[in-house]
């Protein structure tokens, strides 16, 4: 098993709904998001998935997401965007261009703070 990792961040502000507590409140964080890939196989040219690849298909993702008001884009509008769900919309999204019959996203972390991180593994 092969397995590749990129980063790369973003800002954006969100308040989290039926929450108690001060993220109740409007206010916004500079997220780090790292993907990672997995597969069982290389390609002829000796990698797993080219780390430009990688990072150019998370830049385009998290156009989406840069400065803006997380609750008003239509993913977030009935849930909270939570660093959990954040995750998870990332690698709903990545897994749709990234996935092939050899390679897969394993896992997408969402760091709020540099020592705050929420990590979804998908559902497989």
């Amino acid at each position: 098993m092969y397995e590749v990792k990129v980063t790369a961040d973003f800002a954006a502000a969100h308040n989290l709904r039926n929450f108690r507590g001060r993220c109740e409140n409007l206010h916004g964080h500079n997220w780090k998001v790292e993907v990672t890939v997995r597969g069982d196989r290389l390609e002829d040219s000796g990698v797993l998935m080219d780390f430009g690849e990688v990072k150019d298909a998370l830049r385009k993702v998290l156009q989406e997401l840069d400065h803006q008001y997380l609750n008003d884009l239509a993913y977030f509008r009935h849930k909270n965007p939570s660093s959990e769900l954040i995750a998870r919309f990332l690698f709903e999204t990545l897994s749709a261009v990234v996935d092939g019959p050899h390679r897969r996203v394993y896992s997408v972390s969402a760091w709020e703070s540099k020592d705050s991180c929420a990590t979804y593994y998908g559902e497989r």
